[in-house]
C-alpha cells in the first residue's frame, strides 16, 4: 500500500513538473554533445599538431645549424614579432607585400565580418583610435544589424514560405502540415545548392590552394557566423581583381546570411518543431493583476448573489407582527 503510494506520488510529481524535467534532459544532453565534440576534435587534431610542432623544431634547430652567427634568443624575438604582426594581417613574406589590409575594399569586407559576428579574425586594428571605434561601431552596428535581417526575412517570408503553403494547400486542398515540411526540404535543398555547393565550387576554381572541401568548409563557417579565419578568400599574392573579388565575398556573406534565416525560419515555423519546442518551455502562468480581478469578480458576484437571495426570502414572508385592533379608540393615531 505504501510504495503505490508512493509511486502514485512520485508520477505525479514527474507529471505536475513534466516541463522542468525535459529542460533538466536538455541541459545534459547539451553538456554531453560538448563533451564528445571535445573528445572527438582532442583525437582527431592532436596527433597533427604534435606533428607540427616536431616538424617546426628539427626546421629551427637545423636553421640554427646552419647560421651559427645567429643565436637562438635573437631568432626567437624575431619570430615573435613576425607572429604578432601576422595576428593582425600583416605578413613580411615577399609575395604578401602588395596586399593591404586597409584599403576601401579590404575595410569593407572587415565591417561586414563585424556587423555579420562572423569576425575571422585575419585581420584587427592596429591603432587604439581603431579599436575604440571598432567597439563603438559594434555596439550600433549589431543591433541595427539584427533589425535590419528581422525586417528582411520577415518580408521574404512571406513571399517564399507562407503564400506559397496556403497556396498550394487551398488550392489542391493538401494537408497545411504536410506542405510545409516539403516545402521546408525543398527551400533547404535549393539554398544548400546555391550557397554552399556552387559557390565552393567557384572558390575552388578561384583559390589555388583551395579544394572543394576546403571551399565547402569556409562557405558552412562564414553563413554560419563561426568565422574561424582559417580560410579567407582573395588573401593570394597574385590574386587577380582583388578588389572586385572582396567586393563579391561581401555581398555572397549578406546574401547567403539572410537566406540562412529564412531557412531557420521556415523550419521553426512547422508544427512538429513548435510542439518540440514546447516541451522545453515553462507553462505560461496567469499574471498577479489578472488573478486580482478574478478574484474580485467572484467576490462581487458571491455579494450579489447573497443580496438577491436574501431579497427574494424577504417577498416570500408574510408580514407579521401588525397588531390587531380591537376598537377604533386603540388606534394611537387616534389617541
Amino acid at each position: 500500500m505504501l510504495q503505490s503510494l508512493a509511486s502514485n506520488s512520485c508520477v505525479r510529481l514527474i507529471q505536475s513538473h513534466k516541463s522542468t524535467w525535459y529542460f533538466v534532459s536538455l541541459v545534459l544532453g547539451y553538456l554531453l554533445y560538448l563533451i564528445f565534440g571535445a573528445v572527438v576534435f582532442s583525437s582527431v587534431e592532436l596527433p597533427y599538431e604534435d606533428l607540427l610542432r616536431q616538424d617546426l623544431r628539427a626546421m629551427k634547430k637545423q636553421f640554427l645549424l646552419e647560421n651559427e652567427c645567429l643565436t637562438e634568443e635573437r631568432l626567437e624575438r624575431f619570430l615573435k614579432k613576425a607572429l604578432d604582426a601576422s595576428n593582425y594581417g600583416v605578413s613580411i613574406l615577399n609575395n604578401a607585400s602588395a596586399n593591404w589590409n586597409w584599403d576601401f575594399t579590404s575595410a569593407l569586407f572587415f565591417a561586414s565580418t563585424v556587423l555579420s559576428t562572423t569576425g575571422y579574425g585575419h585581420t584587427a586594428p592596429l591603432s587604439d583610435g581603431g579599436k575604440a571605434f571598432c567597439i563603438i561601431y559594434s555596439v550600433i552596428g549589431i543591433p541595427f544589424t539584427l533589425l535590419f535581417l528581422t525586417a528582411v526575412v520577415q518580408r521574404i517570408m512571406v513571399f517564399s514560405t507562407r503564400r506559397p503553403i496556403m497556396y498550394i494547400h487551398t488550392r489542391w486542398g493538401l494537408s497545411k502540415p504536410l506542405v510545409a515540411i516539403v516545402h521546408a526540404i525543398v527551400l533547404g535543398i535549393v539554398s544548400v545548392s546555391c550557397f554552399f555547393l556552387i559557390p565552393a565550387a567557384i572558390f575552388s576554381a578561384l583559390e589555388e590552394n583551395w579544394n572543394f572541401l576546403e571551399s565547402f568548409y569556409f562557405c558552412f563557417i562564414s553563413l554560419s557566423t563561426i568565422g574561424l579565419g582559417d580560410y579567407v578568400p582573395g588573401e593570394a599574392a597574385n590574386q587577380r581583381f582583388r578588389e572586385l573579388y572582396k567586393v563579391g565575398i561581401t555581398l555572397y556573406l549578406i546574401l547567403g546570411l539572410i537566406v540562412m534565416l529564412v531557412v531557420l525560419e521556415t523550419f521553426c515555423e512547422l508544427q512538429q518543431l513548435k510542439q518540440l519546442r514546447k516541451m522545453f518551455y515553462l507553462k505560461k502562468e496567469k499574471p498577479q493583476d489578472r488573478l486580482a480581478i478574478l478574484e474580485h469578480d467572484h467576490l462581487s458576484f458571491t455579494t450579489v448573489s447573497n443580496r438577491a437571495a436574501a431579497h427574494s426570502e424577504e417577498k416570500t414572508q408574510p408580514f407579521v407582527g401588525v397588531p390587531t385592533l380591537s376598537s377604533p379608540n386603540d388606534d394611537p393615531m387616534i389617541q
